[in-house]
């Protein structure tokens, strides 16, 4: 059964064939450490997770890397600005070292929590900067460098197709330029190497043959696939926000020092909406995941929500919307459950199902073609083989749920003690409310004798 995957460079679906017999390479841009995620940078993660579990599903051993950006990556995609670690250090009072790596644990944390499948490989920027220096001279070897008072750039003139992977308009770009450019000779070009600035305490920097500084933000990925998967890989993913500038300068730099475009094939996922404007944490204002689990949700509810719209299309989050995603993990979880075990793949239904995420992840489809099976006239044990075969992409780790929870959120707890309090007060308008915001978090509560009992609902 062929996978069609979308791929951004040729702006079209394309059947995927591996370039390896072995392995598949999968690179996808990591986090940088200078805060926490936010949800909205883990719905990418997502579907990079359900992309390797769906090549799994179709017999493909993936040799999966994710980076780490730990220097390098100024606050200005202009190469101006403070670099965003030294901005994180400044706030947080810990040292750029120490705040690298207390989010880089975090982050961490985050994909597991939302069960995502880990890398084969995790790599930091710091600790390939031999790697870094090498590549830049290659590509200054090739002819692709200039050098100026601040740094080593890129010199995108030289390359007729820079900027394809986004449909770049070079010379709009240039005749429509409103900031001060410096010393750069086009708005596109780029830096391969900073140099520390006179008298400047930078807390992470190194001696290279240019002069002591650190790396540009978007060479990191380039040595590191090319050391990690070869210089020419399967796919390699990222944020929308990543097509204009990093990836394709990553391509630029490839294209410069290797002669090819990196990937085969170049995926990104969609951002997340919030009040009609995408997550950011560059604002200070975001969602992390501990925020949604400290209101009362289970993570992996907002991991069915992500499911719940195509990879390719922006996610509009509320908190309406989180509501209904984990009342519907609660009632599949509780159905997994109650049926019993020994069943037989329903080889009906798992063809339907791998139709559906073989192109192009469409998990709308594919969770529709889950709700299609449980409605069906398969056996109960059955239909619990074939929802086991589905959760291998789906992730939702139907298997290890047990219906008696040791603890119940505390955002549910509290609305519980206000019910019971309103009950007190006799104020029934308001327990029936409560009731009801109780209910729509996916809990329901009853009034007994014995007390007062909170349960999952079925």
């Amino acid at each position: 059964m062929d996978i069609l995957l979308y791929d951004n460079w040729e702006r079209q679906l394309r059947p995927f064939s591996p370039i390896r017999k072995d392995w598949i390479g999968l690179y996808c841009c990591g986090p940088t450490v200078y805060d926490y995620a936010h949800i909205g940078n883990l719905r990418t993660y997502l579907f990079e997770d359900v992309l390797r579990r769906v090549l799994e599903l179709n017999g493909h051993q993936v040799r999966h890397v994710i980076n780490i950006t730990d220097v390098g990556h100024l606050v200005s995609d202009a190469d101006d600005g403070e670099d965003k670690m030294e901005t994180g250090s400044r706030r947080t009072g810990e040292s750029a070292w120490d705040i690298a790596e207390k989010y880089t644990i975090a982050f961490k944390q985050d994909l597991l929590t939302l069960n995502m499948l880990p890398p084969q490989i995790w790599c930091k920027a710091t600790e390939h900067i031999v790697e870094q220096i090498s590549f830049i001279s290659c590509i200054e070897q090739k002819g692709f460098t200039y050098t100026t008072s601040d740094g080593v750039y890129f010199d995108t003139s030289k390359q007729d197709n820079y900027g394809y992977l986004a449909r770049l308009n070079r010379e709009g770009l240039e005749a429509g330029k409103r900031v001060d450019i410096g010393e750069k000779r086009q708005a596109t070009d780029f830096a391969l190497w900073k140099f520390s600035a006179a008298g400047s305490n930078r807390q992470m920097e190194w001696d290279s043959p240019w002069g002591r500084g650190f790396p540009g933000w978007h060479i990191e990925c380039s040595a590191m696939s090319a050391k990690y998967l070869e210089p020419w890989f399967d796919i390699h993913c990222g944020g929308e926000d990543h097509i204009a500038i990093h990836h394709s300068n990553e391509i630029a730099q490839n294209m410069a020092c290797h002669g090819t475009r990196l990937a085969n094939f170049w995926m990104h996922g969609y951002f997340l909406q919030i009040d009609a404007g995408k997550m950011s944490k560059s604002s200070g204002d975001f969602l992390r995941l501990q925020s949604v689990i400290d209101q009362g949700f289970d993570p992996l509810a907002y991991r069915l929500l992500c499911m719940s719209a195509h990879y390719r299309s922006q996610l509009s989050f509320s908190w309406d919307a989180l509501k209904s995603a984990q009342t519907a993990l609660f009632r599949l979880r509780e159905t997994y459950f109650a049926l019993p075990a020994g069943g037989i793949l329903s080889q009906e239904f798992a063809d339907k199902f791998k139709t559906e995420v073989n192109q192009d992840l469409n998990l709308p489809k594919a969770l529709a073609v889950m709700w299609e099976t449980l409605k069906s006239n398969l056996g109960d044990a059955d239909k619990k083989a074939t929802l086991t075969y589905f959760d291998q992409v789906l992730g939702l780790n139907l298997a290890a749920w047990q219906p008696t929870m040791s603890e119940i959120p505390a955002r549910i707890l509290d609305l519980a003690e206000q019910r019971k309090q309103s009950r007190i007060n006799k104020n029934w308008a308001e327990s029936d409310r409560l009731r009801d915001e109780i209910k729509a978090l996916g809990y329901e509560i009853e009034d007994s004798a014995e007390g007062m009992k909170l349960k999952p609902i079925a």
